[in-house]
């Protein structure tokens, strides 16, 4: 079981700002939760699954700073961590923004279900249209799901049946439990350690955080 700690403010300066990064851990909503318990029912892995660390986005598709760290130090992780073997990333739904953000993040599910998720979810982002403003529907999540190639009828389906919306739902209730309050929000996880990242932070913070842990 990880061990968490009380949340500990550790300054650091960056060019632009300081930023703050804390030990995850608040006792009144953090209980006692292992690695398992917060990658389960998330994303599969991106980057090798036995990676000494792992990092857990939690993320609402409509959200404005999930979109730039998309779009920005995403890429960067990508390079210099996730293909390098040493850190993988799962994706955990958190979607604030409403009944359409629980139905991007259902649709992301279905698109798991043939085993393309990660594709999936990079075209939510590439065709983001800003919070709140529609972008989302069931005609859009279609034609998303036609440019990853995905069974249109099977990918239809399921999103009919709900059967992914009690599970983002209950993702939701989760990352409230455990103190989750913006996106994107991060939990960097190594062995015993756990630091908790709070919004969309310079490329710098990210690498202090993930070479120091």
């Amino acid at each position: 079981m990880a061990k968490y700690h009380i949340a500990i403010p550790i300054a650091i300066g960056i060019v632009a700002g300081i930023f703050a990064v804390t030990y995850f851990g608040n006792e009144s909503k953090q209980g006692d939760f292992t690695k398992q318990d917060l990658v389960e029912n998330g994303s599969p892995y991106e980057g090798n699954p036995s990676a000494p660390i792992t990092i857990i986005e939690f993320g609402d598709y409509q959200c404005t700073f999930c979109y730039r760290f998309h779009d920005s130090s995403l890429g960067i992780i990508k390079q210099e961590y996730l293909e390098t073997g040493k850190a993988n990333l799962v994706f955990r739904d958190f979607p604030l923004n409403g009944p359409d953000s629980v139905l991007a993040a259902e649709a992301s599910h279905c698109a798991k279900d043939q085993d393309k998720f990660w594709e999936y979810h990079d075209e939510l982002y590439q065709n983001w249209g800003g919070e709140r403003t529609g972008w989302v529907n069931r005609g859009s999540l279609a034609k998303f799901a036609q440019s990853v190639g995905l069974d249109l009828e099977e990918f239809n389906s399921c999103l009919d049946s709900a059967k992914y919306r009690q599970q983002v739902l209950d993702a939701y209730d989760f990352g409230q439990e455990i103190g989750i309050e913006a996106t994107p929000s991060f939990l960097i996880i190594s062995g015993d350690k756990v630091v908790k990242i709070t919004g969309n932070q310079p490329i710098d913070v990210f690498r202090k955080t993930l070479d120091g842990i």
